[in-house]
């Protein structure tokens, strides 16, 4: 059984304690690898080797670090099979989505960064005859990089590429659920000759690793994404120590659909945006509203196109959605679908688990699930489920769904259907989220801001706002 290893200083070294964690199949409900059970001593050695190359790598050139970035880049491409292979066995997607989405995405994620570093200007002010002031923006050290389970290797590499490309030098902890991409990514940092130290990996749990990382004295900087439980743990932490921290949280987000909406594209995509990787990325929209005069056309057509929805063996090209990601968590959403039932939901389609036969038989399989007939303020819709679960929502007016969509305690995105230009830049004005979707979804460019309001977090990713981020800025001024 393969045993995953960390990275730390450049190589492939295993925990300092020796003891391993299981990693699952979930698809299969089986073991099949081991990951480090690292500890505070590893994260030490890890941002000692982090700080002795930060002083090198944050004055290497712009052109250098760009190069080697986009050399990773590179091999990403080199190895999209064998990574999206690896993604889909760690997490339980469809192979199909990690060889369209996550795998591309990562590669994107290197090559946008390296390239936006050759690209920055500064912003310079003359004070008449009197002075000149310019901005600099410079690196500021240790950053620590701490990411979920949902979107391994994609949302691993949107925190590592813009800090590498800043000039810091990183600690990273990937998810203990989903490691087997990020230790695959560590040797195609070798590979690509990544200097020592610049980039570090130390994989195992978050009470032993995450807060090693967010408690140690020499990471000034931190990056996370995951849940708000655990970014309210961070930041208690973190604040009393002055670091910088952006904070990446969760989402109850909310799908509305007009009845003037292009009906067939609201409907195909919203199934998408519903059910994609399992419900399992925080940018799913888990309610739907929908406008009264067409709420019963649009709920039968949405069942009837569910239910055709094949859930099954994540490396089948016939399967639309796989496992999720483990057994609490399958045990987790299959709690909230008797809470619905118990809060008045009637389910339409789904709300069960799905046995299978053979090899599949304890993989961690969940019909996608409809519920209607539920209050707005209910457990069932003001709680994160992240799971194959949504539920649909009849409404009259604008005020009344503006209400609705805005009432939990979230704000990370949204979704709005609607061909009224007025109505659009009315609603998305109101819509307190950080991610408005206008007739599409998870449309992305990275040079565009990223993150939530409200607990779904606190500042932005993506984009030049990420590349900021990792940088500290002065003022210079000359006298003239």
């Amino acid at each position: 059984m393969e045993k995953i290893l960390n990275y730390i200083n450049g190589e492939l070294v295993a925990p300092e304690s020796g003891e391993y964690l299981d990693n699952y199949d979930p698809s299969r409900g089986t073991v099949y690898s081991q990951i480090p059970d690292s500890d505070a001593n590893d994260i030490d050695m890890a941002v000692s080797a982090a700080k002795e190359a930060f002083p090198l790598w944050s004055k290497t050139p712009r052109e250098e670090r760009s190069r080697l970035m986009l050399k990773v880049a590179e091999l990403i491409d080199e190895n999209h099979e064998m990574l999206s292979r690896a993604e889909s066995k760690d997490n339980g997607k469809p192979l199909k989505l990690a060889r369209r989405v996550d795998i591309p995405r990562a590669s994107s994620n290197f090559r946008f960064f390296a390239t936006a570093i050759l690209h920055e200007s500064t912003e310079a002010h003359r004070m008449d005859e009197t002075a000149m002031n310019y901005t600099e923006r410079t690196p500021i050290g240790v950053a620590g990089c701490i990411s979920p389970w949902n979107l391994p290797l994609y949302l691993f590499t949107w925190k590592i590429a813009p800090a590498l490309a800043a000039g810091n030098t990183v600690v990273a902890k990937p998810s203990e659920v989903t490691p087997m991409t990020a230790f695959l990514l560590s040797k195609l940092c070798i590979e690509a000759g990544l200097p020592k130290g610049v980039l570090n990996i130390v994989h195992g749990l978050g009470p032993k690793v995450g807060q090693a990382i967010s408690e140690h004295p020499d990471i000034p900087i931190i990056s996370f994404t995951g849940g708000t439980a655990t970014g309210k743990r961070i930041a208690a932490t973190a604040a009393p120590m002055f670091k910088k921290l952006s904070l990446e949280l969760g989402g109850k987000n909310p799908n509305i659909i007009f009845a003037d909406c292009d009906f067939d594209k609201a409907l195909s995509t919203s199934v998408q945006s519903s059910f994609a990787n399992q419900g399992q990325i925080c940018l799913c929209g888990s309610r739907i509203f929908i406008e009264r005069s067409i709420y019963d056309k649009f709920r039968d057509a949405f069942a009837e196109k569910v239910q055709k929805l094949k859930v099954g063996d994540p490396l089948a090209e016939s399967s639309h959605l796989g496992a999720v990601v483990s057994k609490p968590h399958m045990e987790k959403v299959l709690d909230y679908i008797d809470l619905a039932k118990k809060e008045g939901g009637v389910v339409l389609t789904g709300g069960q688990q799905i046995v299978t036969a053979g090899e599949l038989s304890k993989g961690y399989y969940l019909a996608p699930t409809v519920i209607e007939g539920l209050d707005y303020n209910c457990r069932t819709n003001q709680e994160e489920i992240f799971g194959p679960l949504v539920t649909l929502t009849p409404f009259d007016t604008e005020e009344e769904v503006l209400t609705m969509a805005n009432s939990t305690p979230y704000g990370l995105s949204a979704t709005l259907w609607t061909n009224d230009l007025n109505r659009t830049q009315r609603m998305s004005t109101s819509i307190k989220a950080g991610v408005v979707w206008v007739n599409c979804w998870l449309v992305r460019d990275l040079r565009t801001p990223f993150g939530g309001v409200k607990q779904s977090g606190v500042g932005r990713e993506g984009g030049w706002d990420a590349l900021q981020f990792f940088t500290e800025k002065k003022n210079v001024c000359i006298k003239l």
